[in-house]
């Protein structure tokens, strides 16, 4: 009668009767009993859909919203309405890997699009499918350094990544035998040098806002038979160094700035770029351009030997998925805003970032720490007064914003979705503020 319920009375007999259990208790005998339910599930009654969806908008009635003046990894960018139709349509939306290229075009095309986007963007030669997130593309690349290498086993990685990328790096260093060393002094670590160096991984844009200079780095990392990896902003690639120009040989970040909205924390997706010379110990898959037996271009995938077909010990990384879906938003993103709208985007960014900085020193409650370091959308100030009473302030306010560093300083982030009334009102909150 419910065809939905998996096991009947009778067919849990006949499975424990099978392996020779006299009950269920039997069966689960090894769970310690405190872990069991011995109740029934606590589950409402049922409700109509109108229902559902009143008590879901009764939830989310409840949440805060608040005005976002803060970054550290996940930026509030504008989403164009169209984007969620698009990757809506039966062509692109799919369940599963497309191994199969002829029913797949439409997946593959479009990470076809993807990879392109993203090697026009860093300047490199060739970019996989997407990874899980920054963090994890970070990781990957710093295990791909040491494949490259063969067997040298220490990584540099600048302490001014952010915090988040750093965590994930320890914990992929600690299980996969990697000699990390974190250091805001890249040129002396590389200049004193050693002959175990795989790689060296520094931010384009580090986690204070500020925008760095790589210049003669390449050439030092080079030097020392090692591989330079740059973790990037995409969105801000658009008017900043590429990856390339700076002379690295991988280039990885988080597409989350390419229009991914701000949604508890994800989903995001990682990219990641090498040059042609390390194309072939770049993890995940790629998807490649052909033709058909007619003569009409179509897309398949390529280098698969590279992920889950070969021997385990033999390939440089176990991933083999992707964050296809969020791939193809940022894919439909970029297609939308061109260069012209990337540079715009930034401009916007720029202007409404310096203005809140110069405001917020105006009122006299923050030195800069950086004067005169350059920024694009995030800067960070010393507060002279309580960071935590600050930021409850600001978060009383309707703000979210001031978030508090290891040093004690605070940052602030602007994106073009800010306004200049809304960056007024943020600061008379301060001005007023009793702190």
């Amino acid at each position: 009668m419910f065809a939905y319920f998996p096991h009947t009375d009778e067919d849990i007999r006949a499975m424990l009767d099978r392996i020779g259990a006299e009950s269920e208790d039997e069966l689960f005998s090894d769970v310690p009993s405190g872990f069991r339910l011995r109740n029934g599930y606590d589950l409402p009654s049922s409700m109509s859909e109108d229902e559902v969806r009143a008590f879901f908008n009764g939830l989310a009635s409840r949440n805060t919203r608040l005005t976002v003046f803060a970054g550290a990894g996940a930026y509030d960018h504008y989403t164009p309405s169209v984007i969620p139709y698009i990757t809506s349509r039966s062509e692109f939306l799919t369940a599963y890997t497309p191994y199969q290229a002829e029913i797949s075009q439409g997946t593959l095309r479009y990470i076809f699009e993807w990879q392109t986007m993203i090697c026009s963007l860093t300047g490199m030669d060739v970019a996989n499918a997407s990874m899980y997130d920054g963090p994890t593309a970070a990781a990957e690349a710093m295990r791909m350094c040491v494949a490259c290498t063969r067997k040298r086993n220490t990584v540099i990685a600048s302490s001014t990544l952010l915090p988040g990328v750093l965590e994930v790096l320890r914990t992929y260093a600690r299980n996969c035998g990697v000699n990390l060393v974190e250091t805001d002094a890249i040129g002396e670590a590389v200049a004193e040098g050693t002959l175990d160096l795989a790689g060296v991984i520094v931010p384009s844009i580090n986690r204070y806002g500020i925008i760095e200079s790589h210049l003669g780095l390449a050439d030092a990392v080079h030097e020392a038979g090692a591989l330079l990896v740059e973790y990037c902003d995409p969105s801000a690639l658009a008017v900043v160094k590429t990856p390339a120009e700076w002379g690295a040989d991988i280039a990885v970040g988080d597409a989350q700035t390419l229009g991914m909205p701000l949604c508890y924390g994800g989903p995001c997706a990682g990219f990641m770029a090498c040059s042609s010379k390390w194309m072939r110990k770049l993890p995940g898959r790629l998807v490649g351009q052909t033709v058909d037996a007619s003569g009409r271009r179509c897309f398949v995938l390529t280098l698969q030997a590279r992920e889950q077909h070969i021997r385990r010990e033999k390939a440089s990384s176990n991933i083999c998925s992707n964050e296809s879906l969020m791939a193809l938003w940022s894919t439909v993103y970029l297609s939308l805003m061109g260069p012209e709208g990337l540079r715009r985007v930034n401009a916007l960014c720029y202007v409404g970032s310096h203005y809140l900085h110069d405001a917020l020193l105006a009122t006299g409650r923050f030195t800069d720490p950086f004067e005169g370091r350059a920024f694009l959308k995030e800067f960070v100030l010393q507060p002279l007064m309580d960071a935590g009473k600050l930021q409850q302030t600001l978060l009383d306010a309707g703000f979210f914003g001031a978030l508090l560093t290891e040093e004690g300083y605070v940052s602030f982030c602007v994106t073009e979705r800010r306004t200049r009334a809304e960056m007024d009102a943020l600061v008379r909150v301060v001005k007023e503020a009793g702190l």
